[in-house]
């Protein structure tokens, strides 16, 4: 009777216990984006933060703006002094998104401070495949800048979907995928071994 009694109760904490939570990871970067910076928030399963409020400080915690997220999970902030700046979110359920940009890509941004290194090209003359080099507007760089942006971010998405999706236990489900189709190969070959 005692050892029913126990079966009963084991069985019964297994199925009242918990199930484990599904976790995601927070994808939180920056990058430069013309005279801006432009960042990214959201979570790993695909998720992403629309409408979140994010703090831009400096190094010395000082607060340098602030910028919300639109319906897609991207944001921009105009740097205004060439200072590492650092990206805070709080997304609730103790998810926190913190991303920094380095003072030296906020300089390159702003357009100060940066250095460039300028390398001889040979141009050819003209008549042999010359090449032409303009400099575009302001207005065409943000113009290019904005169709960029369009393009890159549906595969930043993937990008984060790949990398969150195959982890460990997809890889060994593929090799065993492997290993059985070796198996049926080898039970084929065998039987037909013994037909012959």
């Amino acid at each position: 009777m005692k050892q029913l009694i126990l079966i009963c109760a084991l069985t019964l904490g297994t199925v009242l216990a918990p199930l484990p939570a599904a976790a995601h990871k927070v994808i939180a970067g920056v990058f430069a984006s013309g005279d801006a910076i432009e960042g990214e928030l959201g979570f790993s399963n695909g998720d992403m933060a629309v409408a979140q409020e994010v703090v831009v400080t400096g190094p010395d915690g000082a607060e340098l703006g602030r910028t919300v997220t639109d319906e897609d999970g991207f944001f921009l902030f105009t740097p205004t002094s060439a200072v590492a700046h650092t990206f805070y979110a709080d997304m609730g359920a103790g998810h926190i998104a913190e991303v920094t940009m380095p003072a030296k890509e906020v300089a390159e941004i702003m357009g100060v401070a940066a250095e460039v290194v300028e390398t001889a090209v040979p141009v050819p003359a003209v008549g042999e495949g010359a090449v032409m080099l303009a400099s575009l507007s302001a207005e065409e760089r943000a113009v290019i800048a904005e169709a960029v942006r369009a393009e890159v971010r549906p595969l930043r998405r993937e990008i984060a979907a790949y990398r969150e999706h195959n982890d460990l236990q997809t890889i060994l489900g593929g090799i065993g995928y492997i290993v059985g189709l070796f198996g049926i190969g080898f039970y084929v070959a065998a039987r037909k071994k013994l037909a012959a």
